[in-house]
Parts: structure tokens; C-alpha cells; sequence
């Protein structure tokens, strides 16, 4: 299995390297680094790491608004790194957007349950967001098809039934989904309506 890429945004050089030397003897594949907010995001959106960590040090704009770009973006989850627990912080924010939060000095005890539960975590929120945007699709796609059954029982007196089969017909014979045949009925009886 392909080891996951860590990208590794702190200030402070010497905190840095340790971060990167406790991932790298973890088995962990380091993506990157930057010491600013700017030069973070660039090398980001670049690098398309599987996972960030993000120490409330860093230079430039704050690490709360970085992981908001970040996380807006869906690039990859987010740890954040504090000197102190910041509890206000985060009760403040309704969509806090890091999968973790720990606090100096960083434990390879804490680190590396930190990383998988933060990887394992935003794989299972990606294949839920597609999930979700599958069901829209399904559920837009059902109510074409009964405003389009809609449309041929109120202009060709057809029975519920009847005008399913009509549509599902076409579908078959022309080889495209309902839908296609839902939005052509529709787009024919608008035109037709505004003439």
C-alpha cells in the first residue's frame, strides 16, 4: 500500500524537522514544507498531499484561515499544532476545519494516532460527499421524470402507467437515460406553452 504524503506548515525550523523525523521513522512520506501561510497554499495546491499539518505558528495568515482554504477546497485533512489548547477557538466555529488538534510538545504516541484517524476520517467524509451528490442527482433526476409523466397524462390523457412506459420506451430505443427524455418533454411543452 502506497504510504500516505504529509505536507508539514510551522514557523519554527527546529519543530519542523522533528515533526518530519518522527513521520519519516513512522513510515510516512513527507510531501513538503513551508514556514508561511502563502508558501503553504502554493505548494498545497501543488503538491496535493494526503495530509496536512498545521502549526497555529505559522507566519502570514493565520492557520485557522489557511485550514479554511484548505478545507473549502477539499485538498486533504488537517491537523492543527498549538502551544496550548484553545478550546474557545474552537467551540466558536461551527465548521471547525481540521480532523485534529494537538497541543506542543508532539508525541510520536499522539502524532501517529492523530494521522490515521485523520486520514481514515476525511476518506470516509469524501466517499459520504459523493454519496450525498449521487442521491441529489437520483432525487433531481426523479422529479423531472414525474413532471414529464405529469405533462403527457395532462396532454395525452394517458394514465400514470402509460406514460412511465411511453418515457421508459423512448429511453430504450434511443439508448439515453430518462432523464434526457424527462427534460426533452418538458423543454417541447414550455416551448410550446410560451408560443
Amino acid at each position: 500500500m502506497k504510504q500516505p504524503k504529509i505536507f508539514v506548515a510551522c514557523a519554527d525550523l527546529a519543530a519542523r524537522q522533528n515533526l518530519k523525523y518522527m513521520l519519516v521513522r513512522g513510515g510516512y512520506v513527507i510531501a513538503g514544507e513551508a514556514s508561511d501561510s502563502s508558501q503553504a497554499l502554493r505548494m498545497i495546491r501543488t503538491l496535493q498531499p494526503n495530509l496536512v499539518l498545521l502549526d497555529t505558528d505559522i507566519k502570514g495568515t493565520s492557520a485557522i484561515e489557511v485550514a479554511k482554504i484548505i478545507d473549502e477546497d477539499r485538498v486533504a485533512p488537517i491537523i492543527l499544532i498549538s502551544s496550548s489548547w484553545q478550546r474557545n477557538q474552537i467551540i466558536r466555529r461551527q465548521n471547525f476545519p481540521a480532523f485534529a488538534y494537538l497541543i506542543k510538545p508532539i508525541q510520536e504516541s499522539t502524532l501517529f494516532p492523530a494521522v490515521e484517524a485523520a486520514l481514515t476520517n476525511f476518506r470516509k467524509v469524501c466517499s459520504l460527499e459523493k454519496e450525498i451528490d449521487k442521491l441529489k442527482e437520483t432525487l433531481a433526476s426523479r422529479k423531472l421524470v414525474e413532471r414529464a409523466k405529469g405533462i403527457l397524462m395532462d396532454t395525452m390523457g394517458l394514465s400514470e402507467a402509460e406514460a412511465y412506459r411511453r418515457m421508459q420506451r423512448q429511453s430504450m430505443d434511443r439508448c439515453v437515460p430518462m432523464r434526457s427524455i424527462a427534460e426533452a418533454i418538458i423543454v417541447a411543452h414550455d416551448l410550446q406553452t410560451k408560443s
